[in-house]
């Protein structure tokens, strides 16, 4: 029996002795074997007393700590005096006074992946730079939502237009180290109705934006599971933390109240950054990447510890996809997006969220800091499990939280719900690391892959792309490298691009609209068949495909030829060849009158192209038995 089935068990019994008896028959609702999705409203705030890994949502998801921490008592407390103004039975009334290590503190049941959780931290703080100094004080001062809405890049000052959204905290003060200062903006901005605490007027822009925003954070709290947990900030577990000077004021004097995991701020981020993802999916991975670093920010103001970051991920997320599948929230769902997408596309001068797509990566990394999808990639990767030890088995097949796929309606439209839910499963990080090995799979899910398409295709693919609902329908690109053993059918008249290094062994078949080669091994290791519509062939050296090639009468090749074989096709079995070919050359590359170009290649070849057109210059085809050359004539 594992440490968290014995804690759990001993729990149990401590609470039916102790607990029962002051309950006097009220029922206590089980979540122990019920999905997020239906048991989230479960993660009460208030309810300070008898909140456990079997009652509340949020400790029961977040429950695999104990494999790392044993709390002081079994449930949720936060000290004598708290204890008593929220009425809770004597037995909740304990003796814990929230400093590490003290006679009243819980254990430790692992101490390798505890210390190495401290001493990242540590780390951290020790080469933490002036300007990380500086974010990390504004990502803690600052509202959330007003701090992450940078993630939007060149579409941010639109957002915050419509939005109307605003911070008072927009710089260090030169007294921040002797004075605490609190934000007094409105955070995510105006909804659709008069908010009268917040001092803001109907919002006719992007109200139902808003209000989709502040929905799906329901029933979000971390409080409940701070206080069940009760684990120490870093800061207070080693002397070796440096905390941010401009943060020193902010530092709780009450350490009963102030429990480090899960981070509450980090779970905010996740929440309201997977929220504007949903409502523009063109920038999102840059959000995700900006809740990842909002994450990182508060490791590096000394504030939070890796694992309490990671926890505050795992339920921010999961808030979030339990929260876009409340039927309350349907109708709030399409209005916010719909409006969202209008206000951004207005405000960008563009036609449609095609365009939009190409305005939201206008701007070069000089102006947009998330520009870079490479290095965006390796940090969100870096940052799902911090690289602590692990501590189970690491080849465990991956989970799917139920609900989870919703989270890429918006991002993957053209996909059903169970091919979402696929996408999760095949992206999903290594299994093995503490914490995030939870039971649903909230932990494993890396949603920056996701948007990028499959990881593996376990059984056969069809992707239908309808360029008529526009967006990413009508266009998108997968860039991971995928695996499996299925096959790819693409329909639909909208174009796909794949640019990873894949493998998948099925084959890959073109019925309609157009298939984009963006490496030398986009189709896998299996055979090509162009039934229809266009291939388009922009690998920087050749297309390999690993079968037969087939193309028929109603299909065509475009082929952009460049340097080390650019734009050609290297076949392993053999071409049946027919319909039309597409050739153009690359810019900067300008082969002579005269220089032959083997374009594609093959055990054997039967049939020829028919159509052929060669962009700006006179050239001819020759066939061989297993080589089709292109000769430039002038």
């Amino acid at each position: 029996m594992s440490v968290s089935s014995l804690f759990r068990l001993s729990t149990a019994l401590v609470c039916l002795v102790s607990i029962v008896p002051s309950l006097a028959g009220a029922e206590q609702a089980t979540v122990a074997e019920a999905p997020y999705v239906e048991i989230g409203n479960t993660n009460k705030r208030g309810d300070a007393c008898f909140s456990t890994v079997d009652t509340n949502a949020a400790v029961h998801l977040l429950s695999g700590f104990l494999e790392v921490w044993t709390p002081r008592t079994p449930f949720v407390d936060a000290g004598v005096e708290a204890a008593a103004k929220d009425n809770c039975p004597a037995v909740a009334k304990t003796d814990w006074d929230g400093i590490p290590a003290s006679k009243t503190d819980g254990q430790i049941v692992n101490q390798a992946v505890h210390d190495a959780n401290i001493a990242y931290v540590v780390r951290a703080t020790k080469a933490r730079t002036a300007d990380q100094a500086v974010a990390a004080y504004l990502d803690d001062r600052r509202g959330k939502n007003a701090s992450i809405v940078d993630g939007f890049g060149p579409l941010t000052a639109a957002w915050k237009a419509g939005s109307k959204q605003t911070t008072t905290i927009t710089e260090v003060a030169a007294d921040a180290t002797t004075v605490k200062y609190d934000d007094k903006g409105n955070n995510r901005g105006a909804g659709s109705k008069p908010d009268t605490e917040n001092k803001t007027d109907a919002n006719p822009d992007m109200g139902f934006a808003i209000d989709f925003i502040n929905a799906a954070s329901g029933d979000g709290s971390t409080e409940p599971a701070k206080r069940y947990f009760k684990y120490g900030r870093p800061y207070r577990w080693s002397q070796d933390v440096s905390v941010v000077p401009t943060l020193v004021p902010a530092k709780s004097g009450k350490p009963v109240e102030d429990g480090g995991f899960p981070s509450g701020h980090t779970a905010e981020a996740w929440r309201d950054a997977l929220a504007m993802a949903y409502l523009v999916p063109q920038r999102f991975q840059e959000m995700i990447t900006r809740a990842s670093e909002l994450g990182e920010d508060r490791i590096l103001a000394g504030m939070h510890s890796p694992l309490d970051v990671m926890g505050g991920r795992m339920l921010g997320t999961a808030t979030v996809v339990y929260n876009l599948n409340k039927a309350d929230n349907a109708a709030l769902k399409s209005d916010a997006f719909a409006q969202a997408q209008s206000w951004l596309i207005a405000k960008s001068g563009v036609a449609d969220a095609g365009a939009l797509e190409v305005a939201a990566h206008a701007a070069p990394i000089a102006v947009d800091r998330f520009a870079d999808h490479d290095a965006n990639r390796a940090y969100v990767l870096q940052r799902l499990s911090y690289g602590l030890p692990t501590i189970h088995a690491t080849d465990q097949p991956a989970r799917v939280p139920q609900g989870a796929e919703a989270l890429l309606e918006t991002r993957l439209p053209y996909l059903d719900g169970a091919q979402r839910r696929d996408v999760l499963k095949t992206t999903a990080i290594a299994s093995g690391y503490p914490l995030i090995d939870d039971a649903e799979g909230y932990g494993r899910l890396n949603l920056f892959a996701a948007a990028d398409g499959y990881g593996a295709f376990e059984q056969d693919v069809t992707v239908t792309m309808d360029t008529a609902k526009g967006g990413f329908n009508a266009i998108d690109s997968w860039r991971n490298d995928i695996g499996g053993k299925g096959r790819l059918v693409k329909r639909g008249d909208g174009i796909l691009g794949l640019s990873g290094a894949n493998s998948y062994a099925g084959g890959t078949v073109l019925e309609e609209g157009a298939l984009v080669a963006g490496s030398p091994s986009a189709f896998g290791t299996g055979g090509l068949t162009i039934n229809g519509g266009f291939l388009v062939v922009a690998a920087g050296k050749p297309l390999t495909v690993g079968g037969d090639y087939q193309q028929s009468a109603d299909a065509a090749a475009k082929l952009a030829l460049g340097a080390n074989g650019a734009g050609t096709l290297a076949v392993e079995g053999k071409a049946a060849l027919a319909g039309d070919l597409d050739v153009t050359l690359a810019d900067g590359y300008a082969p002579a009158p005269g220089t032959k170009i083997e374009i594609l290649k093959a055990s054997a070849i039967s049939g020829a192209f028919g159509k052929i057109t060669i962009s700006g210059h006179k050239a001819s085809l020759s066939y061989g038995p297993t080589v089709v050359t292109l000769t430039i004539d002038g």
